[in-house]
């Protein structure tokens, strides 16, 4: 009896462990992009000497088409920000406002549906986020927003 019992609870615990594990922890969702911008005044176009940063983390669902995220920064009181178009180095014109109010941080912005240029200008890395001031009504500080790479699992994943 106190054999069965062991191996019961073995098999249990076998059967607990293998169905807890997961593919990988750090495996993204394939539908869910990921993309960075890091601000700063060098980034501009043109550049300035502004001390102000800011970092931007957001994610592209491929299925819902929508773009959403955090933009946090220091340093700046900005009067508008907006998600624009260009290359780096390139100035262009706002794609969307990121937000109707004040500017403050940490801002969080979630896009309306992209249309299928939109999504093909932010696959193409032609996006960037721009703070404007007062002192800089064209732009304070600027960050690209860049794609992430995926990280790949190498386990077997049951």
């Amino acid at each position: 009896m106190k054999t069965i019992f062991s191996t019961f609870v073995l098999l249990l615990t076998i059967v607990i462990g293998i169905s807890s594990c997961k593919k990988s922890d750090t495996v993204q969702d394939s539908n869910i992009i990921t993309f960075k911008a890091t601000l700063n005044g060098a980034s501009e176009t043109p550049t300035n000497a502004s001390m102000a940063t800011g970092s931007a983390t957001y994610t592209y669902d491929k299925t819902t088409y929508i773009l959403t995220g955090t933009l946090t920064f220091t340093g700046i009181t900005p009067s508008a920000g907006h998600i624009h178009k260009g290359a780096v180095g390139v100035a262009g014109g706002v794609i969307f406002p990121l937000t109707a109010g004040t500017v403050t941080s940490p801002l969080i912005f979630t896009s309306p549906v992209l249309d299928v240029t939109q999504r093909t200008d932010l696959m193409a890395g032609l996006y960037y986020i721009n703070l404007h001031t007062a002192a800089f009504p064209g732009g304070e500080i600027r960050g690209q927003l860049v794609q992430q790479t995926t990280v790949s699992s190498s386990g077997s994943g049951y």
